[in-house]
């Protein structure tokens, strides 16, 4: 699909890494409504399992304040793999993250995480440094502060990484409507990330009835004229 081009994402080569959407962590997001963020949390987990991506999550001392996982991730694609960590808080610096990441023999990350500064942004510019293409989801994270946002962005983007959207990210995993699982994807799209296209596709259905209608009207009366 975008192999060959450096700056798209070619879904062969990729891996999704779903780092710390805990529930405590969530409870100190301001820049982003949570409802979204963890509708869009969700989204990642389903776009990934349609895409048949590797996918590994983890969490942050969940036992502690920062909470567990929300259970939509996991629940949304059962193909994803959990893996636990300790203590570190760049989920880089754990051995058993990166020995799975490599393991998939894929180059290109895609990264989402809360808090955006740190789960998101620490991962990331770790996993440039090691020689990776990587794509933060920024819109699937969620931080303390716009501000605290803006500097993030700015930082990784310095280093090399690539900032992406919800809607960017799915229809580049899609490649093409001209697939066998095309509704599933416009699916998740409806239901998480552009609600407004149910609106869309329903006036384009509507007209497409009309215009049916209009065509079996027409014909009902020519072959009424030829019976005459």
């Amino acid at each position: 699909m975008a192999a060959g081009n450096k700056w798209m994402i070619d879904p062969d080569d990729a891996v999704m890494l779903l780092i710390d959407h805990q529930s405590g962590l969530f409870q100190l997001v301001r820049d982003i409504d949570l409802p979204v963020l963890r509708s869009h949390a969700t989204a990642l987990a389903k776009l990934s399992y349609l895409a048949k991506l590797p996918t590994f999550t983890t969490a942050s001392v969940p036992d502690g304040p920062n909470g567990p996982l929300i259970p939509e991730i996991h629940q949304s694609n059962p193909d994803a793999v959990y893996i636990p960590r300790t203590g570190q808080i760049n989920a880089w610096d754990n051995p058993k993250w990166v020995e799975a990441i490599e393991k998939t023999g894929r180059k290109t990350l895609l990264i989402a995480g809360t808090l955006t500064s740190v789960c998101m942004a620490f991962p990331a510019l770790s996993a440039v440094e090691a020689g990776y293409k990587v794509f933060c989801v920024v819109d699937a994270s969620g931080n303390w502060s716009k501000m605290a946002t803006d500097l993030a962005i700015a930082r990784i983007t310095q280093a090399g990484v690539i900032p992406i959207d919800m809607n960017a990210l799915m229809g580049e995993l899609m490649g093409t409507w001209n697939r066998p699982d095309a509704a599933d994807f416009a699916a998740v799209a409806v239901e998480h990330i552009t609600p407004a296209y149910r609106a869309l596709a329903e006036s384009y259905d509507k007209a497409q009835s009309v215009q049916k209608v209009g065509r079996e009207t027409k014909l009902d009366k020519l072959d009424v004229v030829g019976k005459r």
